[in-house]
């Protein structure tokens, strides 16, 4: 019997992070694949996540989120962008970035609509936007340094773009969107008057002098941009599954509309406690910022001395690497190869793009794990050179 998938899901099967992960358990390889820390967060946001199940705060929450939480996310927004957002009716709480994501894109377009984003791309916008019966158009971030093309960029919109789905910091590369560029999009979603949906979960995670510019922040686009972003990257919890979207009070309740039939609510003793260290000081979020710098260099440095070509990420927990240099001809095969020959699992940066040739011999690494893991992950590494 066929499969009974609807024809617009059939293309999205296992992922690629399932077939790495099993990869690496049955190789004994250090998996570098996904991109999930191997430590906890604050210890103060792990104590008040047990306080508010010991408290009784296990039930369902409110829709919108706690309503210390809705306050939290109105605060930390006005903290560090000056960003006005009234939590009762602009803050949406939702089951992580991957559903807030879901739910704006559900309540906004409709089939024959287009949404214009980057490539190489998160492997959920493509799933969502065949979800809502919507058609993706792409602009390519080309190796090293993942340059918006103008040219490139402005053929994707037309009179059909209904949103732009922009990711920044961004992963798969790394990449910090220069204000230049968020300028770019800025003007061209005016010009086509389309809404701007930015996933922005590794905002606080930016190296060396890079600095996160929220789209919002430019002028005349708080009022067409929706604000995603969560505590799983910032404060490594990603299990818990915390993320909230801001924006303008119609746009929210759209998205709340849809949200209240995918999940209905979740994580409800999780809320409070990411509600206190969304309060936490700035030293906090420097050290994070800091320590996750340091695992880049590690990483990046083993990576260079194993021969392949680095591009270093100004953000996020990844970094890409081009095995051609290493005589490598397909990045997919290279990385099932790379256990036996390496002991360490990467992923292939085709699977997040539709042109398969711009890609063809990348492959991505996460340096969000413990010191010694990542210094064994370099050890092993220098075997591929002399392979």
């Amino acid at each position: 019997m066929s499969s009974p998938l609807v024809s617009r899901m059939q293309s999205f099967g296992t992922t690629i992070f399932a077939e790495m992960s099993a990869l690496a358990v049955r190789t004994g390889a250090i998996n570098l694949g996904q991109g999930f820390p191997d430590t906890d967060g604050p210890r103060v946001m792990l104590d008040a996540a047990k306080a508010a199940i010991d408290s009784g705060r296990n039930q369902y929450p409110p829709g919108p989120g706690v309503p210390e939480l809705l306050d939290a996310v109105a605060a930390h927004q006005e903290r560090f962008y000056g960003l006005r957002v009234d939590p009762t009716s602009q803050v949406l709480v939702t089951v992580g970035a991957t559903e807030a994501i879901a739910s704006v894109v559900l309540a906004l377009c409709e089939p024959g609509d287009e949404v214009v984003t980057f490539e190489p791309y998160y492997d959920s916008y493509t799933a969502t936007i065949a979800l809502a019966g919507a058609t993706r158009r792409t602009s390519v971030l080309r190796f090293p340094d993942f340059a918006v093309d103008e040219e490139s960029l402005r053929a994707a919109f037309s009179a059909r773009t209904r949103l732009v789905l922009l990711n920044t910091p961004h992963n798969p590369t790394g990449k910090v969107f220069s204000r230049a560029e968020l300028e770019l999009v800025a003007d061209l979603a005016r010009e086509h008057d389309a809404w701007v949906v930015t996933d922005e979960v590794y905002e606080h995670l930016v190296f060396d002098d890079s600095v996160h510019i929220p789209m919002a922040t430019l002028p005349g686009m708080a009022e067409r941009t929706i604000t995603i972003s969560s505590a799983g990257k910032t404060f490594s919890a990603t299990g818990w599954k915390v993320g909230w979207l801001t924006g303008p009070t119609e746009a929210v309740a759209a998205a709340r509309t849809v949200k209240q039939f995918l999940t209905y609510v979740a994580s409800g003793p999780f809320q409070p406690a990411v509600a206190m260290a969304l309060g936490l000081g700035d030293d906090v979020y420097a050290e994070l910022a800091s320590s996750l710098q340091a695992k880049r260099d590690l990483l990046c440095e083993a990576l260079q001395a194993s021969g392949l070509t680095v591009s270093r990420p100004r953000g996020t927990y990844f970094v890409i690497a081009d095995a051609a240099p290493l005589g490598a001809v397909d990045g997919l095969e290279f990385a099932r190869r790379l256990p036996e020959l390496a002991g360490v699992v990467g992923v292939p940066v085709s699977v997040f793009h539709d042109d398969q040739d711009a890609a063809r011999t990348l492959v991505r690494f996460a340096f969000c794990k413990q010191d010694d893991v990542l210094v064994e992950a370099s050890r092993r590494l220098s075997r591929v050179r002399r392979s």
